[in-house]
């Protein structure tokens, strides 16, 4: 197949790049840059100008592919436009800045799935999207079970924002397109990561201890990021229009055992903190450190023949590539 992959060059872009390209097919890169062009030429991938503020370059993109699988996302606010961040942060009390913040970032999605899905409407293609598992847990509660794929994003998650464009990928499986969405686990782990567990090696390191919230029994869930990549491909191969996949390895990871290997590793302390405290020291992720997130993928490895392979989040993060930055 030729497909048309958005991010990449990410951390899970160029593994998935790397899968596809193993795998067979044809891989052509969204770059916004000469940089990431030349890292996709490197890659044995064909770079294709644009970017997810021009839907356009999105839509032309998508019509010349077999498939598309969009993994690209921003937080970078000046990306917005400077009327849309004008809007975010005067368009009412300073207290709602963040949710405008969130709500223009969505905005920015929404438009490039749309953009994706109205290039392959009809034809039967499959477009592959990526959200979190994160986005089905509520905050301040212990899950009974592990979420699973038919559960939906739950309003009480820090992660909801993102999580509500799912709606946007099931429109278009009822148009002709199959769409479907895989969810990762909140740690997608390996050589390179740059995600929550090392802002927490970061926050460590500044602080002088590694933290948790309350007894720390609060789990997350996590994969190997070639066995993400693995997992997009199959669903790019075989996935089902409007289905839900769950990018899971470790169902369900204590955080305190993540922040002890984070203490032992930089020898500080591994101390209990309030929420409000984790809030304090961690910034923007300190809700995240709290959310007891535990995650199957039973049905995603049953009807799609994924087996995890890779190493589990504690042997992975327990080593010198994430503590010799």
């Amino acid at each position: 197949m030729r497909v048309f992959v958005t991010g990449a060059t990410g951390f899970i872009g160029s593994a998935v790049t790397r899968d596809l390209i193993a795998h067979g097919h044809t891989v052509v890169g969204l770059a916004r840059s000469k940089r990431a062009a030349g890292v996709l030429r490197a890659a044995g991938a064909e770079p294709y100008q644009g970017s997810l503020q021009d839907p356009d370059s999105l839509r032309d993109g998508a019509g010349a592919a077999d498939g598309v699988i969009h993994l690209a996302f921003t937080f970078s606010l000046p990306e917005l436009g400077l009327g849309r961040l004008l809007g975010a942060f005067l368009g009412g009390a300073p207290s709602g800045i963040p949710l405008r913040v969130m709500r223009a970032l969505m905005l920015t999605d929404r438009r490039g799935i749309d953009a994706l899905g109205a290039a392959l409407q009809g034809s039967g293609r499959p477009l592959v999207t990526t959200f979190g598992v994160m986005g089905l847990a509520a905050a301040g509660e212990r899950a009974s079970r592990p979420a699973t794929e038919a559960d939906g994003p739950n309003p009480g998650s820090p992660g909801y924002g993102r999580a509500i464009n799912e709606q946007a990928v099931e429109a278009w499986a009822l148009r002709g397109v199959r769409a479907s969405m895989v969810r990762l686990a909140p740690s997608v782990h390996g050589e390179g990561d740059s995600g929550l567990v090392p802002q927490m090696i970061g926050a460590a390191r500044k602080r002088g201890e590694a933290i948790y919230v309350g007894d720390g029994e609060n789990r997350w869930s996590g994969v190997h990021r070639q066995d993400a990549a693995t997992l997009f491909r199959l669903a790019l191969e075989n996935g089902t229009a409007g289905a839900h996949y769950h990018g899971v390895a470790d169902e369900g990871v204590p955080f305190r055992s993540i922040a002890e290997v984070i203490g032992q590793r930089l020898g500080v302390p591994v101390k209990s903190r309030t929420l409000a405290e984790a809030n304090k020291q961690l910034g923007w992720f300190g809700p995240f450190v709290a959310i007891d997130n535990p995650a199957s993928s039973a049905r995603t490895q049953q009807e799609l023949s994924w087996r995890p392979v890779g190493p589990a989040l504690l042997s992975d993060i327990d080593s010198d590539s994430y503590f010799s930055r």
